[in-house]
């Protein structure tokens, strides 16, 4: 296998993966998309996806993806997210250069994102963190204040509305994954019937991508099983 074979042969596997759990749902595969989940991956692997025709690229951390953003601008079409936690005073850096951000989590952040959005981009895609698994580490409104936040992000100019992101707690097994998904997918059924906009239910990785499927999910975050172990921060 050639070095630029290997990236299109991973995509493809994951495309598989995709397909398989959509069909076994009765869902339609053009219904989930891929963001590949490049954090502290090095500039040549992005290259390489973007080669065989990947465009959305996920990071986590906000001075990564700065650099990122910054380094390859001569990918014109790539579309970049922030699935990591954003603070309040990184703001400015995430508005004038992400496509996407995952992780809203409370009004603040989403007014200055607002804020700091440049009226000449295209309104920045919005999705609000839940914490569906209820630790205290993890980023994320609480369940019961998803919809209040969501109603009132609706209204912020320069922004766009696009639903809900959330991880499971990890190792807890297929059962209580499937329920803490199921959660925010009745989540987002909720917040359709208030906003009939929102069209992204952001959830599942490399690991239980099938089962966030099964469970509605129409955006999946996959990193290893793109580009195999992670680097060490």
């Amino acid at each position: 296998m050639t070095a630029s074979s290997e990236p299109s042969q991973a995509r493809q596997r994951v495309l598989a993966r995709i397909a398989a759990a959509c069909g076994a749902v009765g869902r339609d595969s053009a219904s989930v998309s891929l963001l590949a989940v490049s954090k502290l991956q090095p500039l040549e692997k992005i290259r390489e996806l973007y080669a065989v025709g990947h465009r959305a690229f996920g990071e986590n951390y906000v001075q990564e993806a700065v650099d990122k953003v910054d380094t390859l601008t001569d990918l014109t079409a790539i579309e970049w997210h922030l699935i990591g936690p954003l603070q309040s005073n990184k703001t400015r850096d995430v508005a004038s250069r992400m496509a996407w951000v995952h992780s809203v989590d409370r009004i603040k952040i989403a007014e200055r994102l607002s804020q700091q959005r440049d009226q000449a981009l295209p309104p920045l895609n919005v999705c609000v963190q839940v914490n569906i698994s209820g630790e205290a580490s993890k980023s994320g409104v609480a369940p019961d204040d998803t919809l209040a936040l969501c109603a009132q992000i609706a209204t912020l100019p320069n922004l766009r509305l696009r639903g809900l992101m959330g991880m499971p707690e990890p190792g807890i097994g297929e059962t209580a994954t499937r329920s803490q998904f199921e959660l925010l997918r009745d989540l987002f059924a909720a917040l359709r019937a208030q906003q009939p906009q929102v069209d992204t239910l952001s959830m599942g990785m490399s690991d239980d991508m099938e089962i966030a499927i099964a469970c509605g999910s129409t955006m999946v975050r996959v990193g290893t099983a793109l580009f195999g172990a992670r680097p060490t921060r």
